[in-house]
């Protein structure tokens, strides 16, 4: 069977019958018996302080948190006996952190988890119990242990080793005997086997010597000796009926033991049962008529009670509906506060900007900037005219001149 099958998986109309939803118990067991071959009862339970774990314990959900607690402390001590130095896991720790760590040490070992690792925080189920096998798998792997193949005890046979005596007659023999020698042996309608006494005496008769004359027949020994060796002998004289198990006439026998037993039973509960409904019903009948007889008493009060009630309800839906428009004016008055306190921040922004003196000194401050700058360009307005009425004189100089030389060229010319 393949681990999915053994695990649950498939369908089971197609891969398995409907026993397959209990392989989940059958891996169980199977895994209790690898952690006893793994000694975790002193290696685990005692050091754990934990009581040993049922044969079902993970096949069926009893405490969640319990379950999925000794579920990760199992499967680190598996881990650390299969050599992985794995830290125990803590009752606060995240589950999903653990799980996680477990499920990646599990692939390590080349195992296939074909699963989401939500299905292991149940701490149950067959999830769980395949990663807990495979853990012990390893874990086996690991300290060295090897399966062996069984060896299965000599069957004893049946038949009872019987001390042999030539004082006991055998059931079987005698009746073979009698049956050849003609005994009339007759066991229709009784239910246990019986010894015909006129056969064993026809069989005595054919094993005496016929030879013998009729006077030997006639006993000669006195009464009292007779007695006393009858006595003597008596005890060694065992007729063995050896009981066969599956024989029918035992079980009918059984059969009407236990219905003997059953019958006397039955009668004797019976009038027991019968006694104590008798009890009950008078019980049953006193209840009745005492909580009639309180629902009487009580019944003024149970009306002002029921009143009580309808006030306390009607109560509870004023104060629900004063409650929404308390809740609604909150939050008006909150909307209200948040904005009252920002028009308080603009004002002192507004107020603390009128009052300080800095930009009043910095306007000041560039006022005077501008002045000495108007002044500057002044002087410089000046020099640059100066300089431009010096040129212009010059250049008027130098016309006239020109002008003046030659006129006095064109006279010498003349």
């Amino acid at each position: 069977m393949s681990e999915d099958k053994r695990r649950g998986g498939g369908d089971e109309g197609e891969d398995g019958g409907p026993g397959l939803i209990y392989m989940p118990f059958v891996i169980m067991e199977e895994l209790t018996d690898k952690l006893r071959l793994l000694d975790y009862d002193r290696n685990f339970l005692r050091k754990m302080n934990i009581k040993p774990i049922s044969r079902h314990y993970f096949a069926i959900a009893t405490n969640p948190g319990e379950q999925f607690y000794l579920f990760t402390s199992l499967a680190a001590w598996l881990l650390r006996t299969a050599g992985k130095n794995f830290e125990q896991p803590q009752e606060y720790d995240d589950p999903n952190a653990t799980i996680s760590s477990i499920l990646d040490e599990v692939r390590k070992f080349g195992h296939t988890i074909d699963f989401p690792p939500s299905k292991l925080k149940q701490g149950c189920g067959e999830h769980c119990i395949y990663v807990l096998d495979r853990l012990a798998d390893e874990a086996l792997i690991a300290t060295g242990f090897r399966w062996k193949r069984p060896e299965y005890p000599e069957e004893e046979t049946e038949e009872e080793n019987l001390v042999e005596d030539d004082s006991e007659l055998q059931l079987n023999e005698i009746e073979k005997t009698m049956m050849s020698g003609g005994g009339d042996f007759e066991d229709e309608d009784d239910d246990e086997p019986m010894l015909d006494l006129e056969g064993m005496k026809k069989l005595n008769l054919n094993k005496a010597d016929t030879n013998k004359p009729e006077e030997i027949l006639e006993s000669t020994t006195d009464a009292a000796d007779w007695r006393l060796e009858v006595e003597r002998v008596t005890p060694q004289l065992k007729v063995t009926i050896r009981t066969d198990n599956k024989d029918w006439r035992v079980h009918l026998e059984q059969m009407h033991q236990h219905r003997d037993g059953i019958e006397t039973s039955l009668t004797e509960t019976k009038v027991h049962l019968d006694k104590l409904h008798d009890e009950i019903s008078h019980t049953l009948e006193k209840i009745a008529s005492r909580e009639k007889y309180l629902n009487n008493q009580l019944e003024h009060l149970l009306q002002d009670f029921r009143m009580a009630q309808d006030q306390l309800a009607e109560t509870k839906e004023k104060y629900r509906q004063a409650s929404g428009g308390v809740t609604e004016r909150s939050r008006t008055l909150a909307e209200v506060t948040e904005e009252l306190e920002k028009i308080k921040q603009e004002m002192e922004e507004r107020g603390s900007s009128m009052t300080d003196g800095a930009p009043l000194v910095k306007i000041k401050q560039a006022i005077q900037q501008l002045k000495k700058e108007i002044t500057q360009m002044d002087i410089r307005s000046g020099v640059v005219e100066h300089v431009l009425l010096q040129a212009k004189l010059k250049d008027k100089t130098t016309q006239n001149k020109q002008v003046h030389s030659s006129t006095t060229g064109d006279g010498f010319t003349i």
